[in-house]
């Protein structure tokens, strides 16, 4: 049992609700995009036939005319001059709003009923079919560059285009002057509002009195200068602590070193380093070491009841509790000193704690500190705008300079624009969106109804079978390889995808070999026939013994494309006792590769495929070959296809792309279900999809190598040329 036919079966299981799941849940962006290319003709004809609709009614339409003139306007009004430098206003964050949004607040402002009322009612005596409404929709405002707007306007009445021009950029630059005063008018009266509450100069006071009471809280002048006096004291104190800890543990040693001292004999002491240093002591050990030398120098003389030994040893015993009690006090000296150490390294420890909180506090009165100073040079800078500011409003309430002008004081004169000709584009361009537009719901439409695969994904999103390779679309299949002149047509880079599909057909036994199968389609057309032709001679190229069998009683065509005589085949040696190793034929193009032709139609071909002597000889062939092809009929009307496929090794299905529909490849599936016939997977034939980098690379391969041959052969027959030549002359 294969490892993927308890899969597949499983998978078919699900096929027939998964199709309709893909039938219904859309399209993705890529079979959006594929359907569109598909159906290009399609959406160049809609695009076409609108577009061409919208030029004739351009063409209909009456002529109209067209005026324009164009205004130098500021990108900033008087108000937000008066405080664009001054902070912590009410009016200070509009006025960060980027250009493009007061060019748009224009706009709309010179479209309103505003402006544009009393320019009707003006006009209405003269144009009475002139309203509001007709006026705003004929009227373009739109910024033509930077500060400049251009007005534009339509109609049919070319004296119309020209009042109503006229009125409006009269209209537009009294409004620019009307709105200049006001805005001056409303920053003077901000300003001396202002000054007459006190609010900046206080606000500098107020400021200027919290540094003041901070520098008298914290005793300082200077944060900084404080905070790196009392970093220099941290850094002594650091140091002194790091040389009194020095001190420390180099006395402490010595102590130790003294105890060890103690503990030995008084005569043993007298190379020490640390006793050997006081004075006192040495002398002291001296003269008991003096007096020990006589004992032992008159004891060689007298015995021990002499007046003169008893002296000395009178004088040692004397000499000892001085040396003792020396002793002690050398010990007490280094307590002393080690304790003044421990004392003085707390004390040190102390004031460095001390000065580190110092040091903290210090830091956030210099940020305070810092930010009073930021707020004292913003709250003065401040008050000396305000003062430059009232002067500058002053000066410019005085003068009545306008603030728009007109670029050309001459109004464009009312013409037409091109009349037709700008028309005809616009509705041309306007068309063509829409009829491309039409054209691609069309398309999509189109598509869907067709209900085809036209990708390999679509057929694997659609039954989640294996797909066991994809065949590029090429003519040249088609042609039958007796046609080629009895040699194989030159497919050598195409035909990389073939070794590539038997090899992935291998790949699919776990325990048991792969050693026959049947190819087969749901439908005629899909390239059965041609797959398994090319799948046998690439197999049989790959060294291994293949019989391709023509098992299509119904319509054969295998030995046609072989180029093989069809007088016996396959319905001889079922339905007669012959030898099938006599009928079987080797191709003329590749020596591995043996054909079973079908031999002549018979009336019946189930009874004779589903007959126990189809059953031995299938068993026969596979005993006898490496690897056994069935071409079959289609699936769908025909049970061939499922009687051979039980013995095998399983059935692999090729789907013709751009052909196969659907609900036929889903009909054909649920027939295999029932059946339970055992799918390997499915191969996508006639692919239009780009070939895959591994196939372009083996072409690009296949042809140097060629090429590299070819050369080797011309340089081996010239070198023999040579030979013969020289041969002959002698």
């Amino acid at each position: 049992m294969l490892k993927s036919e308890k899969h597949s079966q499983l998978q078919i299981k699900a096929n027939a609700t998964q199709l309709s799941d893909t039938d219904e849940g859309g399209l993705n962006l890529s079979q959006v995009a594929a359907a569109l290319r598909r159906r290009a003709v399609l959406i160049a004809g809609f695009t076409g036939i609108v577009a061409a609709g919208a030029v004739l009614k351009a063409e209909s339409d009456p002529p109209v005319f067209y005026g324009q003139f164009e205004i130098l306007t500021k990108p900033v009004t008087g108000e937000s001059k008066a405080i664009a430098s001054i902070p912590e206003t009410i009016g200070a964050q509009n006025i960060s709003s980027p250009e493009s949004e007061n060019i748009t607040t224009t706009v709309k402002v010179l479209q309103s009923p505003r402006l544009l009322a009393p320019i009707v009612k003006k006009l209405q005596p003269k144009y009475p079919d002139l309203t509001y409404k007709q006026l705003e929709r004929d009227l373009d405002v739109l910024p033509a560059q930077p500060n400049v707007l251009k007005v534009g306007y339509t109609n049919e009445n070319e004296q119309q285009v020209k009042d109503v021009l006229q009125a409006l950029s009269k209209s537009y630059l009294d409004y620019s002057l009307a709105e200049r005063q006001e805005d001056i008018n409303q920053a003077i009266k901000f300003v001396q509002d202002t000054f007459r509450k006190g609010q900046i100069q206080q606000n500098v006071e107020k400021w200027q009195d919290k540094l003041r009471v901070l520098r008298q809280k914290n005793d300082l002048v200077e944060p900084a200068q404080k905070a790196q006096q009392v970093s220099a004291l941290i850094a002594n104190l650091t140091q002194e602590r790091i040389e009194t800890r020095v001190q420390h543990e180099q006395m402490t040693a010595k102590y130790e070193e003294l105890k060890s001292e103690l503990a030995q004999q008084p005569a043993e002491r007298a190379g020490n380093s640390i006793l050997s240093e006081n004075v006192r002591y040495q002398k002291i050990l001296d003269q008991i070491q003096e007096a020990d030398i006589l004992i032992k120098k008159e004891s060689a003389r007298f015995t021990s009841e002499n007046p003169t030994i008893q002296t000395l040893e009178e004088k040692k015993k004397n000499l000892l509790p001085l040396l003792q009690a020396e002793e002690a006090r050398v010990q007490r000296d280094f307590v002393s000193r080690i304790n003044e150490l421990v004392a003085r390294d707390l004390s040190l420890a102390e004031k460095i704690d001390r000065s580190n909180e110092e040091l903290r506090k210090l830091a956030i009165v210099s940020r305070d500190y810092d930010y009073i100073q930021q707020q004292i040079k913003i709250a003065t800078e401040n008050y000396g705008q305000f003062i430059a500011k009232q002067q500058a409003l002053e000066i410019e309430k005085t003068q009545k300079i306008q603030p728009w002008k007109l670029l050309d004081e001459q109004l464009t004169d009312a013409r037409k624009p091109s009349a037709l000709v700008d028309s005809a584009k616009r509705n041309l361009l306007l068309g063509g969106m829409l009829g491309l537009l039409l054209g691609a719901g069309a398309a999509l439409v189109v598509d869907k109804l067709s209900n085809v695969f036209y990708t390999s994904k679509d057929v694997k999103d659609a039954t989640y079978l294996p797909l066991l390779g994809t065949i590029p679309l090429r003519k040249e299949l088609a042609v039958s390889l007796h046609d080629s002149g009895h040699q194989k047509p030159n497919i050598a880079a195409f035909f990389e995808v073939f070794r590539s599909l038997y090899t992935n057909i291998l790949l699919l036994g776990s325990d048991t070999q792969i050693r026959s199968l049947v190819i087969s389609s749901a439908t005629p057309g899909d390239g059965k026939s041609t797959v398994a032709l090319y799948l046998a001679l690439a197999a049989a190229a790959m060294g291994h013994r293949v019989l391709l069998v023509d098992a299509n009683l119904r319509c054969p065509t295998l030995h046609k494309r072989v180029g093989v005589m069809n007088i016996q085949g396959l319905t001889d040696v079922i339905a007669s006792d012959l030898d099938w190793s006599n009928v079987i034929e080797r191709s003329p193009f590749e020596d591995n590769l043996y054909v079973l032709s079908a031999g002549p139609i018979p009336p019946d071909p189930v009874r004779l495929l589903a007959s126990q002597k189809m059953q031995d000889l299938m068993s026969d062939l596979q005993n006898s070959f490496d690897f056994v092809i069935y071409d079959t009929p289609p699936i769908l009307g025909f049970a061939d296809a499922n009687l051979l496929a039980a013995n095998t090794n399983g059935m692999i299905l090729v789907a013709g792309l751009g052909k196969l529909k659907r609900t036929i490849f889903q009909q054909a599936l649920e027939e295999l279900q029932v059946s339970g016939t055992p799918v390997l997977g499915f191969i996508a034939n006639k692919s239009k999809e780009a070939a895959p980098a591994s196939h372009t690379y083996y072409q690009q391969y296949y042809k140097e190598r060629m090429s590299a041959e070819r050369i080797e052969v011309e340089e081996l027959q010239e070198t023999n040329s040579s030979i013969i030549r020289k041969v002959r002359g002698k």
